[in-house]
């Protein structure tokens, strides 16, 4: 077979695979997020008692997490394609910061997945011991890694009704425990603070990192059946179920009991189960905590390898990583992610919890400054949902959520900033290398789709548009004419763009 059969046969795969509908892209998306309050417990401790986390699950979700889902559903329909925030950033500041995005974006995201199989086996272990032993535990990460990967590699479909199915068992026992509190529970207790003990570093650092990442699913908007409409309303819907996730649990909890605030770390909801409900829900919590681990890494391993996907469609990356398996994955792409959890996994908890919070900061700052800059300078860009604010009430709507990203930077460690300083060195290093790979043809990178087509198609696609067909922004049409070699192609670029622009 040819090299056409075998490229078309991959396209016909991408075609014909599922695509995520509206209850699984919630369920995938409350996994980028959250996956349960397994991790909430700290801002108890860190907030000297229940009203500061209490008050920070009622005000971050208005000023963080809500402006973030409304930025992501405009910009994700406009460009509902693989690739997401990378695309948004390019289109607005140009290839080269649409890259440096992904590659903060990717490395964080893998590092972050590198948590759920260590966060996994540390829930087992309290149960079975034998996984604090290195001669038990490593062989089990790497066949929980390996086992979880396939799961994506066999459809993302798979993954977005397992993430369905996750999300229902985890938040199970949360509800049962939630009705056994009523008869226990004093609204008093939920007003205790005590400032002298409050670590505004970790209460910060948690809330945002238990609110953060509603842009994850927006890689793989190209795999959404109906984007512009499915979009909006799995935002809206995971908002509502990630706060509510939170909220119940801790009023039941902190309600119901008088648990010093220094009690409440990690895995502190399984003793209030028990002290609630009994074993058995003390039990169920655990296993739905685990099973939770399971479903963080699904979603963060789609998100990771469609990233890359879309990246090398874009021509960002070799086409290597655009390469589907007879599932519609990217198969390249998932063993990348999946070999840097691997080699990730030996970092501390809050070592990782703190360095992903600064760089996920920096890329958002770019989001947010693409976002108002998309509205000024593309107005007439089709948003098949737009937030309803004019350009100066966008820009105010991006201002508290930006003021929190740079509070969360400033309360970095000198550590998390020398760290994060050699990712982003690296990040700028890397993206001149893979242009001089391009021009020399060390590597294969795609330069027909999504890059500069021939006049003859751009004519014909022009006649086939109809008047209320969507159709792809120019940033997904001409990226790759800024990376090319020579300014001829770009002028070449913005000039076809410009008639197939007009033509709409």
């Amino acid at each position: 077979m040819g090299e056409e059969g075998m490229a078309s046969d991959a396209e016909n795969k991408a075609k014909t695979s599922p695509k995520l509908t509206l209850l699984p892209l919630i369920a995938l998306i409350f996994y980028d997020v959250s996956g349960g309050p397994f991790g909430v417990e700290d801002s108890v401790r860190a907030g000297g008692g229940p009203l500061l986390s209490l008050l920070g699950f009622l005000i971050f979700p208005l000023i963080w997490s809500i402006p973030e889902a409304l930025i992501t559903a405009e910009l994700a329909t406009s460009f509902p394609e693989n690739g997401g925030y990378v695309i948004w950033i390019s289109s607005a500041f140009g290839p080269f910061w649409g890259f440096q995005e992904g590659f903060w974006k990717w490395f964080s995201g893998v590092m972050d997945n590198a948590l759920y199989p260590v966060l996994f086996l540390d829930y087992l272990k309290r149960s079975f011991p034998i996984f604090n032993q290195l001669i038990a535990r490593i062989p089990a990460l790497l066949g929980i890694t390996v086992s979880l990967t396939y799961l994506n590699y066999r459809g993302l479909h798979i993954v977005g009704f397992s993430a369905v199915s996750l999300a229902v068992f985890s938040l199970c026992p949360f509800v049962v425990m939630g009705f056994l509190s009523i008869p226990r529970i004093s609204p008093k207790q939920w007003l205790a603070v005590d400032f002298k003990k409050v670590e505004w570093r970790g209460y910060f650092n948690c809330m945002f990192w238990n609110l953060n990442y509603w842009d994850k699913a927006s890689t793989l908007a190209g795999e959404v059946e109906n984007p512009s409409k499915t979009f909006p309303k799995a935002l809206f819907g995971a908002v509502i179920l990630v706060v509510s996730s939170y909220l119940i649990p801790l009023l039941a909890g902190t309600g119901a009991l008088k648990s010093p605030s220094s009690e409440w770390s990690d895995g502190y909801f399984a003793e209030v189960g028990m002290l609630i409900g009994g074993v058995w829900l003390k039990w169920w919590i655990q296993a739905a905590a685990a099973m939770s681990n399971l479903g963080l890494f699904e979603a963060e391993m789609s998100g990771d390898a469609f990233q890359l996907l879309g990246m090398s469609e874009m021509g960002m990356l070799p086409s290597i990583f655009a390469s589907r398996s007879k599932y519609g994955t990217p198969t390249i792409s998932i063993l990348c992610s999946a070999t840097g959890v691997i080699f990730l996994s030996w970092m501390s908890f809050q070592e990782i919890l703190e360095f992903l919070n600064f760089l996920y900061a920096i890329g958002m700052l770019l989001e947010f400054a693409a976002f108002i800059k998309l509205r000024i300078k593309k107005p007439e860009l089709h948003r098949p949902y737009k937030v309803p604010l004019q350009t100066l009430g966008a820009t105010l709507l991006c201002l508290p959520p930006a003021m929190l990203l740079v509070l969360v930077m400033c309360l970095a460690s000198v550590q998390t900033f020398l760290v994060s300083s050699v990712v982003i060195l690296l990040g700028f290093l890397l993206y001149p290398t893979l242009v001089l790979a391009k021009d020399r043809k060390w590597a294969k990178f795609d330069t027909d789709e999504p890059g500069l087509p021939s006049s003859t198609s751009l004519e014909e696609s022009s006649v086939l548009l109809q008047p209320h067909q969507e159709v792809a922004d120019e940033a997904s049409v001409s990226l790759l004419s800024d990376l090319s070699p020579t300014k001829l192609g770009q002028e070449r670029g913005e000039v076809l763009l410009e008639g197939v622009v007009k033509e709409e």
